[in-house]
């Protein structure tokens, strides 16, 4: 369907929606059409996760707690270091970033040499690139940068050591998704960098999702950086209809959204561990929608679509991340509910489809065991549902269904050569044990 701003586009043009004239002079001036359209942002970078605000709702206690930490920095004291655990979207990034702003205005005002390092692990998730971007923080000409690759580890942590001492003061480094990072040898470098240098301190703040996380660290690197805990509980719905109102204040014109828009964006967040950034994203892509659509405002029927949007991009993103043998999987379980009579399928009928997909394609037949692990991590994932149920004396079993739409997970799989190659093949027909 066109939107709006589309139709204004082609009229300015002459052409009706069947494209009666040729499209090259369209596109002589494709944005100077849409531009007409009037934007509903005032400055959409507000709802990116990447945006600290100046005030963080519902977050005092979590942003007086991490400042009375962090305050040894201002004396001239080695802070203690901290883990922040909660789920996705509870402001731990927010927090952290806010007090490591307010941290370096206050030692501008004291003259203190006070400096902030932000590290998102999940891109830089190696010891090599994690050191070289601390050493690269306190350079200033190009030609004394330690490169994205090429030297030994031990050089670049000296390099990391120099470059901190020459500065002085004390280095605050946030490590966030630091889950994400492989291995634990930057981690403990970095917890014994302040036996090592003269003139500077370090402090860690270390941010995850994880909550047993440090469980599989070495027990020194666990006992020397897990000084100090901080838990982020999840937002509630009022919680997020208050963030939501801040951030549409900045971001949008005035009275462009309706009544209902935020107190729905927040219920379905508040639905999945009251995720922030879910309730900004539904918000975001609710206004990109009804702007693109060339709507004079973002009512609920914009939040829905934008509530399927996110949803299948986010099965597009994990499905064409998976695993061959999960794809695999997943198809066994897509074709069998395409070809039964309604109902789930069983673990050992996801099995034979499984078996019948491997022998089609050349790939090695994994034991039945290990793909009722997969099923799990699938269910997990929330692409597929895989539930526990009785069959009475024939024990219990699992009853597996798609919770995704078969038709937009199967355009994913088909991306896949391999899998592409077997997606026709038939489920045999089977007789159940009721």
């Amino acid at each position: 369907m066109f939107g709006r701003a589309f139709a204004i586009a082609w009229a300015l043009h002459g052409v009706d929606e069947g494209g009666s004239r040729g499209g090259s002079e369209l596109r002589k001036d494709l944005f100077g059409a849409l531009l007409q359209c009037e934007p509903l942002f005032v400055n959409k970078e507000v709802m990116r996760p990447a945006y600290t605000p100046d005030f963080l709702p519902h977050r005092d206690a979590q942003t007086d707690q991490l400042a009375s930490i962090l305050v040894a920095a201002l004396r001239g004291d080695t802070p203690s270091n901290v883990f922040i655990y909660g789920k996705t979207g509870t402001g731990k990034t927010a927090v952290a970033r806010y007090v490591g702003k307010e941290l370096i205005k206050k030692g501008e005002d004291l003259d203190r040499r006070v400096h902030f390092i932000y590290i998102n692990c999940e891109v830089i998730d190696t010891q090599y690139r994690v050191l070289q971007n601390i050493a690269n923080h306190f350079v200033k000409e190009w030609k004394d940068r330690v490169p994205f690759t090429g030297w030994p580890t031990d050089e670049v942590y000296a390099k990391l050591k120099t470059n901190i001492d020459a500065e002085g003061g004390v280095t605050v480094i946030i490590l966030d998704e630091v889950d994400k990072l492989k291995g634990d040898e930057v981690l403990y470098n970095l917890s014994r960098i302040n036996s090592d240098l003269v003139r500077a301190k370090v402090s860690i703040i270390g941010i995850s999702n994880d909550l047993k996380f440090t469980e599989f660290l070495d027990p020194r690197v666990r006992s020397s950086l897990g000084e100090e805990a901080m838990i982020f509980p999840p937002y509630d719905a009022d919680q997020l209809k208050d963030i939501l109102y801040q951030r549409a204040e900045e971001a949008l014109k005035p009275d462009v959204v309706s009544e209902g828009v935020i107190p729905l964006c927040a219920a379905l967040a508040a639905q999945e561990h009251g995720d922030a950034r879910r309730a900004l994203d539904l918000l975001r892509v609710a206004a990109e929608l009804a702007e693109r659509e060339g709507s004079p405002g973002v009512d609920e029927s914009f939040v829905r679509m934008a509530q399927n949007k996110i949803e299948i991009d986010r099965i597009t993103e994990v499905v064409r991340t998976l695993p061959t043998q999960s794809k695999l999987v997943l198809l066994a379980t897509l074709l069998g509910e395409e070809h039964s009579d309604g109902g789930g399928l069983t673990t050992g009928e996801v099995y034979d489809i499984y078996k019948d997909l491997c022998k089609a394609s050349g790939v090695d037949i994994l034991t039945q065991r290990r793909i009722t692990d997969l099923v799990s991590e699938l269910d997990m994932l929330g692409i597929i549902t895989a539930r526990v149920i009785s069959k009475g004396r024939y024990g219990r079993t699992r009853e597996i269904q798609m919770s995704t739409p078969i038709d937009s997970t199967k355009v994913v799989l088909q991306e896949d050569e391999l899998v592409a190659g077997v997606m026709g093949v038939k489920p045999r027909k089977q007789l159940r044990l009721i």
